[in-house]
């Protein structure tokens, strides 16, 4: 077939502009050291002082007392990630698009990209008719380029195609930001995309292929910064939640590394260095 390239759709072109406007309009603290401008990482704006919602009761509970929360831990969750990207990884059908999307909603300043949708708007046609038309090496190029355009933004949720972890190239761009890996289990995953058109999956034992494909990439599925393991039964508000409260338990677990040199100074009885 012929060669498959990518370019971006004028509705993509849109939702990147959006991107860059948004990026723009977020201020941060510029000060000029030797002739150049740098973002002093102690200031307000770098760090807004937000703590995990769910190690402060007090910003979860409400006091009309019934058991809405007082604030979404999601909302809180995007000035603790300071524009820091995130890719949702897992096998198809495990669904990084649905939760995803709702993550992004939740936070409110962040916007939600499937690259995905968007190689098939670039292609203009639907990833079956991609792997019939051009092959499966060929979708792996295309999808490598989608993420290549999308990964140099911030404040984004990526939705990103089951396969696409295992190129190198890929696994780098994922790692500028924080990596979820949604974990279902095939025979889970299964129940949910039964008479699928799935390219990889039209064999004649969709479930052993499913559980094959699944123990290739798990290797480089467990490297994610976060791994939420998902049930069957669990409504996509429930893994909603439990991406989010994950994400702020990393972000406590790994604190920047000025972060840790300021508290130790502070520990010490020392001037943080102005």
């Amino acid at each position: 077939g012929s060669a498959l390239s990518f370019a971006p759709s004028p509705h993509t072109t849109n939702r990147i502009v959006t991107l860059r406007r948004i990026q723009q309009s977020h201020s941060s603290t510029i000060l000029n050291a030797g002739g150049f401008e740098w973002e002093d990482p102690t200031s307000d704006e770098a760090d807004p002082g937000v703590e995990n919602p769910y190690k402060n009761p007090s910003l979860l509970k409400s006091t009309d007392g019934d058991d809405s929360l007082k604030v979404d831990p999601a909302r809180l969750l995007s000035p603790r990630l300071r524009g820091c990207n995130l890719y949702f990884i897992g096998m198809m059908g495990s669904g990084k698009s649905t939760v995803g999307d709702l993550v992004a909603r939740r936070m409110g300043t962040y916007n939600f990209l499937d690259t995905d949708t968007i190689l098939e708007r670039a292609a203009g046609m639907s990833i079956p008719e991609v792997f019939e038309a051009e092959g499966e090496e060929a979708f792996r190029v295309a999808e490598a380029q989608v993420l290549d355009s999308v990964h140099a933004h911030v404040r984004i949720v990526v939705s990103t195609g089951g396969g696409l972890v295992m190129r190198n190239q890929n696994w780098s761009k994922l790692q500028t930001g924080l990596v979820v890996y949604l974990k279902v289990d095939p025979e889970v995953i299964m129940k949910r995309i039964e008479g699928t058109d799935r390219p990889l999956l039209q064999t004649d034992n969709p479930l052993e292929t499913l559980q094959k494909l699944t123990e290739e990439r798990k290797e480089r599925y467990e490297q994610a910064d976060v791994t939420v393991e998902i049930e069957e039964g669990m409504s996509v508000e429930d893994v909603a939640d439990k991406c989010v409260r994950a994400l702020h338990d990393f972000i406590d677990d790994n604190p920047p590394a000025w972060k840790q040199a300021k508290a130790k100074a502070a520990a010490d009885g020392l001037d943080w260095v102005q």
